[in-house]
């Protein structure tokens, strides 16, 4: 007969949850408490990728898998292999949830609505025995000395539980309880953020996209490529976000002020470009016509204008009018526009921090404190994050999963 215990989640989003589902599946006879200090649970997942609720990404390799993580990389690998993004299409395809795979990877419920995922979620833990108080959260985290832990609530109110999992995010009360047991606190930086630049290159240019650019931050030592989109508040775009994920700490070292290049032709060395750019004024081909009016290399045209007008390059020019120093400039401008950043603004609905709980100071195999025995994370609480794509909630459930069956003694059986 399996040993019960009592269990508090402190967290009601969707790393605490699926911990409590997992907790409660492996050990029926357990008690597990879900401790929410607002009035909803699974708030972010409500509102992930526009409401759609983007479970997780198409990417069943945890070598590169763990790629997509800035931060956690090495300590996801092992966890990736028992029980990563595959493992979570199951779990929800055997629970009724039917998902897709878009495009680009990511992973949505066929019904495109968030709610089919939290319905889903909730359904389980009230099937699994799961306790909800919402409305309800804690102060402080007592553990005593024969083990087991005082949980002091905001209501006054002191329970005893065997095990405590925090999936409180970034909640600076529960970092401070933490801190108190002698863990590090890795300070919380924004990541996930698109860059805002104030230059006349981008003037009138909102909306305009390019599908592939090289972005370059060369005293940082970072260096992206990828879609790029022109706002009107600078540059975004998944090159934008892997670059301001994988340099956040960088950055905010810098006070988000920084320059980066952007080479709007990746695809193509920059001597190569100047050679068949300077090639254009003699081609018959080209001679006569316009060069502001042409775009090239598929830049929209209104792109195109605004690059040809900073490289000086006369409204009324034709390639044949063009000497080869002028088109040495327009090269340059091509494959190395230099953008000042002078702040940053938050992805949409993505409130991804940096920082969090050291991560040397987990046990990765059950997501345990290293330091404070029955002590359990999962989710943002911790060092991790990942870019825009589901790789942020596939770290929760993968961590949540493991700290659910751990806490409750239950061996996981890989196939």
């Amino acid at each position: 007969m399996s040993a019960s215990y009592s269990i508090a989640i402190l967290g009601g989003g969707a790393a605490g949850v699926f911990a409590a589902i997992a907790a409660g599946e492996a050990s029926p006879d357990s008690q597990i408490h879900v401790f929410e200090k607002s009035s909803t649970l699974l708030g972010k997942v409500l509102i992930s990728g526009g409401g759609r609720c983007n479970v997780t990404h198409g990417c069943f390799d945890p070598h590169e898998l763990v790629e997509y993580y800035p931060r956690g990389q090495r300590e996801l690998l092992g966890p990736f292999h028992k029980f990563a993004c595959g493992d979570t299409m199951e779990w929800f395809t055997d629970r009724g949830v039917d998902l897709k795979i878009e495009d680009d990877g990511r992973v949505f419920p066929v019904s495109n609505q968030s709610s089919s995922i939290a319905n889903c979620l909730l359904e389980f833990a009230e099937r699994a025995g799961v306790e909800f108080h919402l409305k309800s959260g804690a102060k402080r985290i007592d553990p005593r000395e024969d083990g087991g832990f005082d949980l002091v609530l905001d209501s006054g109110e002191t329970k005893y539980y065997d095990r405590i999992l925090l999936a409180t995010g970034s909640s600076k009360r529960m970092w401070d309880s933490v801190q108190n047991m002698g863990h590090r606190i890795i300070s919380p930086v924004a990541s996930l953020f698109t860059f805002n630049i104030r230059d006349p290159r981008l003037k009138d240019l909102a909306g305009v996209s390019v599908p592939s650019a090289r972005i370059t931050l060369p005293v940082g030592g970072f260096e992206t490529e990828g879609p790029l989109l022109i706002t009107h508040w600078g540059l975004s775009g998944p090159a934008v976000l892997k670059l301001s994920s994988f340099g956040a700490r960088w950055m905010a070292k810098q006070d988000y002020r920084f320059n980066i290049y952007v080479d709007w032709v990746p695809n193509m060395d920059a001597e190569d470009l100047f050679e068949e750019l300077n090639g254009h004024r003699k081609d018959f081909d080209f001679q006569r016509k316009r060069v502001i009016s042409n775009a090239l290399y598929g830049l929209p045209l209104r792109l195109w204008k605004a690059l040809c007008t900073h490289a000086r390059i006369p409204e009324t020019a034709n390639w044949s009018d063009l000497s080869k120093p002028v088109v040495r400039r327009l090269s340059e401008t091509l494959t190395e526009s230099s953008f000042q950043v002078v702040d940053k603004s938050t992805f949409k609905e993505e409130f991804v921090t940096a920082g969090g709980i050291a991560l040397e100071e987990v046990n990765f195999q059950t997501f345990e404190s290293r330091l404070q025995p029955g002590l359990f994370f999962a989710g943002e609480v911790l060092d991790i994050d990942a870019l825009t794509g589901g790789f942020n909630f596939q770290a929760a459930w993968t961590g949540a999963w493991l700290a659910g069956h751990a806490m409750v003694d239950s061996p996981l059986h890989s196939d």
